[in-house]
């Protein structure tokens, strides 16, 4: 494409007037430059890409977008205020404008957003329409999962995969949100045609991070000055500021009998290979629901999901099937078994959010709850101690083995978690091989059980002295009834 094509709607100046030079590609990457590229520099907390300029053009780059001058005469600079937020613009314009091809929906909030996008893309699914996946487990495409950094990626990424989605065939994208990606203009470029609010508490406050809760806030705030149509979940305290400075439709949904859908009536469902919610939404839909994900929040997302598949003309009958069989990778994940109880895999890894998933699951009263849990290596130890002593005040037996140790010995890791868990009266055994903690999980349970698997979720592998082996749980479950079957 010509630079003068990827600079439209770009605030710029630039030495040269002549700008039909022809573009290959767009890089941020010094490393990645490639013959007849567009070089942008980008500002970070830990690396500033104006530095690298000179090896971009090196490796082919025949033109610098840069946010002050640059002591060099070999190519073109293009000078912007903002080069991330060039970097959206322009790649849209490289991409031609795939969002403008294509229902796009953006969901943000401190939990909910992989659930809720997985709960959506199993309705559309369910109504037979082709659904892309931006998100914390990769991008997906027609079942294809490629693996990603961030939550949101660069704008880059995401406007290349959003031409692969249109070009599969996809009629709907959903993209998981972060603060730290509307903060960063990753999501500029284009307008979602529908964001979704889940929920608000504090997180990411810190180095690289949001300076202040404030600012996390505001951040997420972004996404509805970005959208055509937003739907935020009026319950949540933050919810004004959330929609402070609007320029969307809002649409709520809560149990609040002020929001526009509203839910009632919710009662748990528990059965072996089952565990979820049932419950009414009444106002601007009128159905019950079941969901097979357990625990108060799997309603608010569940609610997010209908109301949003209700409002862009999707039958009760896919809304009802799709979150009746929803499944979503590594988040309370259920894994089916021979006998009556229940083994699930979930991604909860510090103390928070073990705690969430650990409540959620007492209330279904099961005959006893146990977890198997590590935790990684090289990482803060006040989480390892935090997680043995969740852990040993809500399960009947806390299962210690291994997590992705990195390069910390496992023994030690364990060792800290055990600290931990004798600040309390529960229960534990330790097998530092995470295979055969399953297996000991599995052959040991009994009827009425609720066996959760924590810290793995999504991940196949773990991260042992810097080389990451292949480990998926549902492969090990698999094989070890299968051992069972047949021993």
């Amino acid at each position: 494409m010509l630079l003068s094509n990827i600079l439209k709607n770009i605030e710029y100046v630039c030495s040269t007037k002549n700008l039909n030079i022809e573009i290959s590609d767009i890089v941020y990457d010094s490393r990645k430059g490639k013959k007849n590229s567009l070089f942008v520099c980008l500002s970070g907390c830990n690396c500033d890409g104006h530095k690298f300029y000179s090896e971009a053009i090196k490796n082919g780059a025949i033109a610098i977008i840069s946010e002050h001058e640059l002591n060099t005469s070999d190519v073109p600079v293009i000078i912007t205020p903002n080069t991330r937020k060039a970097l959206a613009i322009m790649s849209a314009n490289f991409f031609n404008n795939p969002a403008s091809e294509i229902t796009t929906i953006g969901i943000t909030g401190t939990k909910g957003k992989t659930t809720t996008s997985y709960m959506i893309k199993s309705i559309l699914e369910y109504s037979g329409n082709k659904v892309g996946i931006i998100g914390t487990i990769g991008i997906e495409i027609n079942g294809e999962v490629i693996k990603t950094d961030n939550t949101t990626p660069e704008s880059y990424e995401i406007q290349k995969y959003l031409r692969k989605m249109v070009d599969a065939g996809c009629k709907y994208m959903i993209m998981e949100v972060s603060s730290l990606g509307l903060k960063w203009h990753r999501t500029d470029g284009f307008n979602f045609n529908y964001g979704i609010f889940t929920n608000f508490s504090s997180d990411h406050i810190g180095h690289n991070e949001h300076e202040n809760l404030q600012d996390y806030l505001e951040c997420k705030s972004l996404l509805f000055r970005n959208c055509e149509v937003g739907l935020i979940n009026i319950d949540d305290a933050n919810y004004k500021q959330i929609i402070n400075n609007h320029t969307c439709k809002i649409i709520t949904f809560g149990f609040c009998k002020n929001a526009n859908f509203i839910a009632s009536n919710k009662s748990l469902v528990s059965k072996p290979n089952y565990l979820g919610v049932q419950f009414n939404i009444n106002g601007n839909l009128n159905i019950e629901v079941n969901v097979n994900i357990p625990g108060n929040f799997s309603v608010y997302n569940a609610l997010a999901a209908a109301s949003l598949c209700h409002i862009i003309n999707i039958s009760n009958k896919y809304i009802l099937q799709g979150l009746n069989n929803v499944k979503v990778k590594g988040r309370v994940e259920p894994v089916k078994v021979p006998g009556k109880y229940t083994l699930l895999i979930d991604y909860a890894h510090n103390a928070m959010s073990m705690e969430n998933i650990l409540k959620t699951l007492k209330e279904y009263k099961p005959n006893r709850l146990i977890t198997l849990f590590g935790a990684g290596g090289n990482r803060d130890k006040n989480r390892r101690y935090e997680m043995g002593e969740v852990s040993g005040k809500l399960s009947d037996i806390s299962v210690i083995t291994a997590d992705n140790s990195r390069f910390e010995n496992v023994e030690d890791i364990i060792s800290d978690i055990k600290v931990g868990i004798a600040k309390t009266n529960g229960k534990y055994v330790v097998i530092p091989d995470r295979k055969e903690a399953i297996k000991y999980c599995i052959e040991n349970a009994q009827d009425g059980d609720i066996i959760v698997l924590a810290g793995k979720g999504h991940e196949d592998y773990q991260e042992i002295n810097g080389i990451k082996h292949h480990f998926d749980e549902r492969e090990i479950i698999n094989d070890i009834l299968l051992s069972m079957k047949r021993g």
